[in-house]
Protein backbone atom coordinates (compact mmCIF):
# COMPACT_ATOMS: atom_id res chain seq x y z
CA UNK A 1 0.00 0.00 0.00
CA UNK A 2 1.06 3.68 -0.95
CA UNK A 3 2.10 5.62 1.73
CA UNK A 4 0.05 9.14 1.70
CA UNK A 5 2.61 11.58 0.07
CA UNK A 6 3.41 8.46 -2.80
CA UNK A 7 -0.53 8.41 -3.67
CA UNK A 8 -0.37 12.23 -4.52
CA UNK A 9 2.70 11.70 -6.51
CA UNK A 10 2.24 8.51 -8.71
CA UNK A 11 -1.03 10.77 -10.64
CA UNK A 12 2.02 13.07 -11.41
CA UNK A 13 4.46 10.98 -12.40
CA UNK A 14 1.83 9.83 -14.81
CA UNK A 15 0.74 12.49 -16.47
CA UNK A 16 4.72 13.52 -16.71
CA UNK A 17 5.09 10.45 -18.80
CA UNK A 18 1.97 10.72 -21.07
CA UNK A 19 2.99 14.20 -21.55
CA UNK A 20 6.32 13.04 -22.55
CA UNK A 21 4.96 10.09 -24.65
CA UNK A 22 3.17 12.70 -26.30
CA UNK A 23 5.57 14.87 -27.11
CA UNK A 24 7.24 12.45 -28.33
CA UNK A 25 4.70 11.00 -30.82
CA UNK A 26 4.34 14.87 -32.13
CA UNK A 27 7.90 14.80 -33.15
CA UNK A 28 8.03 11.81 -34.69
CA UNK A 29 4.88 12.60 -36.91
CA UNK A 30 6.66 15.61 -37.91
CA UNK A 31 10.11 14.27 -38.91
CA UNK A 32 7.70 11.49 -40.96
CA UNK A 33 6.23 14.33 -42.51
CA UNK A 34 9.28 16.22 -43.27
CA UNK A 35 10.90 12.63 -44.87
CA UNK A 36 7.23 12.35 -47.26
CA UNK A 37 7.58 16.26 -48.59
CA UNK A 38 11.26 15.11 -49.63
CA UNK A 39 9.91 12.14 -51.77
CA UNK A 40 9.53 12.31 -55.29
CA UNK A 41 6.42 11.61 -57.64
CA UNK A 42 7.65 8.16 -58.22
CA UNK A 43 8.10 7.22 -54.53
CA UNK A 44 4.79 8.90 -53.58
CA UNK A 45 3.10 6.51 -56.49
CA UNK A 46 4.86 3.31 -55.14
CA UNK A 47 2.66 4.22 -51.97
CA UNK A 48 -0.46 5.30 -53.37
CA UNK A 49 -0.29 9.46 -52.92
CA UNK A 50 0.19 12.11 -55.75
CA UNK A 51 1.95 15.17 -54.33
CA UNK A 52 -1.57 16.98 -54.01
CA UNK A 53 -1.84 14.57 -50.85
CA UNK A 54 1.11 13.88 -50.10
CA UNK A 55 1.77 18.22 -49.84
CA UNK A 56 -1.51 18.88 -47.65
CA UNK A 57 -0.27 16.09 -45.47
CA UNK A 58 2.98 17.13 -45.00
CA UNK A 59 1.80 20.40 -43.90
CA UNK A 60 -0.19 19.41 -41.23
CA UNK A 61 1.18 20.39 -37.69
CA UNK A 62 -0.70 17.95 -35.38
Amino acid sequence: MLSQSLRHIAPLRAKRVGLRARVAKWLEMRQTRAALARLDQHLLRDIGLDTVQANAEARRTF
